[in-house]
């Protein structure tokens, strides 16, 4: 637990004093645009092939957060990119990570998918990949994402408010 604390600590003594690798950001935002945006066209050869992907239970307000969770990722993500790294942190903070929690806790009860269609869209030679699972794994891996999701909302928010803490201390 000290070194968490002390992994932590670090991480705020950076962030007040700026000191936060603009490269390392920006290279992880990167990867996270494409890779979002491979996974919406991913999705899209889905829902206009009609692969039957998407059931009958997958309506607006379902499309709304699922592609909602890809471009809250893509938007935060872009902010880094053009160097807004607070405004990209307080849209996390502020609704982000919950949108997408919820997002997941949504989709999970609702679940409007059908996995044995999830390899459709690929060529033979790939299908593979992602043949393998199952709606029993993509509902586990759907509650891995929620858990992941719930800590990170707790984490960003914590780190937001703590360091903005430390700022004020120093100011006065």
């Amino acid at each position: 637990m000290g070194k968490i604390k002390d992994d932590f600590n670090k991480l705020v003594d950076k962030e007040v004093k700026g000191d936060i690798d603009p490269h390392e950001d920006r290279g992880l935002s990167i990867g996270i645009v494409i890779y979002c945006v491979l996974i919406g066209l991913y999705f899209v050869l889905h829902q206009t092939g009609s692969t039957g992907f998407f059931t009958e239970s997958f309506g607006i307000f379902e499309a709304f957060l699922f592609c909602g969770i890809l471009v809250y990722w893509i938007v935060t993500s872009s902010l880094i990119i053009v160097g807004l790294r607070q405004p990209s942190r307080d849209l996390d903070t502020y609704g982000g990570l919950l949108f997408a929690t919820i997002a997941f806790v949504w989709l999970f009860v609702v679940f409007p998918f059908d996995f044995a269609f999830f390899a459709d869209v690929l060529p033979d030679s790939l299908s593979f990949l992602v043949q393998w699972i199952s709606n029993g794994v993509a509902r586990v891996i759907m509650v891995l994402l929620f858990i992941m999701h719930l800590f990170f909302t707790f984490y960003a928010t914590i780190l937001t408010v703590v360091v903005h803490k430390e700022r004020m201390r120093i100011k006065a």
